[in-house]
């Protein structure tokens, strides 16, 4: 099959991947003479994909000094959780009077999987499952620009680089998946509205288990 990506595009999704792997890793600079030569491009495309992954938060670019992968702080996940707690809510008030049965169904499949995928120790699958099950409501919106804004952050959060996890943590997620639903089978706007902002997405809340996470792996300054 033809590749119908744009050359920006094909960049920025290989640049992804090298920080995903860890071969850029977050402080490391990024040399875009090395990156040119390696993939035989010209450094237009190549500032234009990290202009995006400047935008998303991945790298930064500095005037006279490169451009750097960044680095993850606590204050980034606080202001991260804060962002995607207060879109994922308002969807949830937005597009409440939406859920169906075969929705509720759906995020209970969802949900049941991700404990076979920790049961498995299947991270990878895990990690999208867990996509998943909050796609199953944000894909009910009909604001095309949220999951541009959210799933960078997610990613940035979870999975540049790769990381290991805690299944500890990863059980409380899957058990406020569950009063989630529920809070949706009974009608309860609000309240499923507030277990995603307050509970789901709460610094105060995870902290305990960011700093395990990201301690684990050596990410967090």
């Amino acid at each position: 099959m033809l590749n119908i990506k744009s050359l920006r595009e094909q960049i920025y999704e290989h640049l992804k991947n090298e920080m995903q792997s860890g071969k850029l890793a977050p402080g490391s600079s990024i040399n875009l003479n090395a990156i040119s030569r390696q993939l035989e491009i010209s450094k237009t495309p190549l500032r234009d994909a990290l202009i995006q992954l400047e935008a998303e938060g991945f790298v930064s670019i500095l005037p006279r000094r490169g451009v750097l992968v960044r680095k993850l702080y606590l204050h980034d996940i606080k202001e991260s959780y804060e962002i995607i707690g207060a879109l994922e809510a308002s969807v949830i008030l937005s597009v409440f009077d939406q859920f169906t049965s075969t929705h509720i169904s759906r995020m209970e499949q969802l949900n049941a999987k991700q404990m076979e995928a920790l049961n498995k120790d299947n991270f990878e699958n895990y990690y999208k499952l867990n996509l998943e099950f909050h796609g199953v409501f944000l894909e009910l919106s009909d604001n095309v620009a949220l999951n541009k804004i959210i799933i960078p952050l997610k990613q940035r959060l979870y999975d540049f680089p790769r990381r290991s996890y805690l299944k500890d943590w990863e059980l409380q997620h899957i058990s406020e998946h569950e009063q989630f639903i529920d809070f949706i089978k009974r009608g309860a706007k609000e309240g499923a509205a507030d277990i995603i902002k307050d509970v789901h997405w709460s610094f105060a809340i995870h902290e305990k288990y960011f700093r395990q996470f990201y301690e684990l792996n050596n990410s967090i300054d």
